[in-house]
């Protein structure tokens, strides 16, 4: 209880109906390890979460984005609403902490992996949703996903955008080097880093190959701008 307390300091919103909170931070793992009553995890509110996700995201980009055509609005949301995106986003909210998650996933890395953390997020703004109308979703997804526009799709496309930026920069190709893997089978985390002939300019890890070259052109990326 004191831990939801906490999220809602972070998240600037206090529940009318802290119940839904309580959902929205319950994986799946958890509520079958406890024999939950069916529908006790978040997947429910994910549905909905994704739905007014959707629909608050199309509006900002179609009244902050005047020019863009339809294709382009299209592949813009695609960006920001995507799993890596919205894990990303979860960052700055700590959100893996205040999960409660079964202890074999909690054993193995449940709170760092992208797609409960995205499906986690898309809950709380389902329970948003339900607890406190429209408007206060709306309120949070502004806050905190449609912020920051440029780096978020900085980080979406962190590998295209660095491989461009060296074949137009650069004479020395761009490479990406695995430097450590651990873990069993089912929860391998990967340690990657990105080099510019026998130049070290980022570090990522992940659980998939992909997802710690994508960090380690992120990382890349920024140092890059400096």
């Amino acid at each position: 209880m004191r831990k939801q307390l906490e999220f809602q300091e972070v998240i600037g919103y206090q529940f009318q109906t802290p119940g839904l909170l309580s959902q929205a931070l319950t994986h799946s793992s958890y509520a079958n390890e406890k024999h939950m009553k069916k529908g006790s995890d978040n997947e429910r509110l994910e549905f909905l979460g994704d739905a007014v996700l959707e629909i608050v995201s199309s509006e900002f980009l179609y009244l902050n984005y005047p020019k863009l055509p339809e294709g382009d609005l299209t592949k813009m949301r695609a960006s920001l609403v995507c799993e890596p995106t919205l894990a990303f986003c979860t960052r700055q909210l700590n959100l893996g902490d205040y999960l409660l998650l079964g202890k074999g996933e909690d054993m193995t890395g449940g709170r760092k992996r992208k797609s409960i953390l995205s499906d986690a997020l898309e809950a709380v703004i389902g329970a948003i949703y339900l607890d406190g109308g429209f408007a206060s979703a709306k309120e949070f997804i502004l806050k905190f996903i449609l912020t920051d526009i440029e780096h978020k799709q900085l980080f979406y496309d962190s590998k295209t955008i660095l491989q461009e930026v060296v074949q137009a920069s650069y004479k020395e190709e761009l490479c990406y080097r695995l430097v450590g893997e651990e873990g069993p089978d089912h929860d391998k985390h990967f340690m990657v880093e990105a080099w510019i002939g026998e130049m070290l300019i980022g570090k990522g890890e992940g659980h998939t190959k992909k997802a710690a070259e994508q960090e380690a052109a992120y990382q890349a990326l920024l140092k890059l701008k400096k």
